[in-house]
């Protein structure tokens, strides 16, 4: 006992305990006590306010709004992000780094500007709108508006966390595999996605967790139109100007718990897709 004792000890990393206690700290402050005064803000008036607050018609609406449309944002951005990856890594072409570049501005451009051009562009009068309205497909304003926004900011959280995985997957296995007989369904299906899965969960859960905050870049294409394209972060900000703390503290724990069960069954889908990988 006492030889493993010493050997976990030489195993340990030095300074780990006073790591160990900055990180906590750290976190604590930045993470945990400020969620801990929202919780406990909501519930200054008891849990039947609470309650009644967050499900009330308007309130439902938008969080089936905020998180629907999130979901299926991130969706689509897994499968476009994915194909971003696959181009960026497997082909040479001229403008690739142009490209790549313009992958991360979403992560650049303030969010308040990404919303005005994408108002800019799909509006009635704007550079793709003033074609799209006529056919029926009205963009600006509306829940495919929201859609579009948060595609636009989800997708570089994709592509980021596919491209490693590509780049390190040797092209040779595809090559043996499709000389063993196998098709390109196959080749994906049995030899990249079983790679790929773990990071195109993780670029998922971020895609959907920056999604259902997103405000800046939605709020002006949104319409904001109360239960048809108003959403959960818009509805907050109404109740703080209303100088309804409570209310808006309300709404922003049940986002808060929600995002969690949905980021925790995420998340443990990812951990079994490492294991079954493994």
């Amino acid at each position: 006992m006492a030889l493993l004792s010493i050997g976990l000890q030489r195993r340990t990393l030095p300074g780990f305990g006073l790591a160990l206690g900055v990180t906590l700290t750290y976190l604590s402050i930045i993470v945990l006590v400020p969620l801990t005064a929202l919780v406990t803000r909501s519930f200054d008036e008891g849990f039947m306010d609470w309650w009644h607050t967050v499900t009330t018609p308007r309130v439902l609406a938008s969080f089936r709004l905020s998180f629907g449309v999130s979901f299926a944002a991130a969706a689509v951005d897994m499968v476009f992000g994915t194909l971003a990856a696959w181009v960026l890594v497997r082909y040479r072409f001229p403008g690739r780094r142009i490209v790549d570049a313009l992958v991360d501005l979403p992560f650049a451009l303030p969010t308040a500007v990404a919303g005005i051009t994408l108002t800019a562009i799909y509006a009635g009068n704007g550079w793709l709108g003033q074609y799209l309205e006529p056919m029926g497909l009205t963009v600006a304003y509306t829940r495919v508006g929201i859609f579009v926004a948060l595609m636009f900011v989800g997708l570089p959280f994709i592509v980021r966390t596919v491209q490693p995985v590509l780049q390190d997957l040797d092209a040779e296995f595809e090559e043996a595999a499709a000389s063993l007989g196998a098709s390109r369904w196959q080749t994906f299906r049995r030899v990249l996605l079983p790679t790929l899965l773990p990071a195109l969960l993780t670029g998922f859960t971020l895609a959907f967790a920056r999604a259902v905050g997103e405000y800046g870049s939605v709020i002006f294409i949104a319409g904001n139109k109360p239960m048809i394209s108003e959403i959960a972060p818009q509805l907050i900000i109404i109740k703080l100007e209303e100088y309804d703390y409570v209310g808006a503290a309300g709404i922003g724990t049940a986002m808060l718990l929600v995002s969690f069960l949905v980021l925790l069954v995420l998340n443990g889908l990812q951990r079994w897709a490492r294991v079954g990988h493994r």
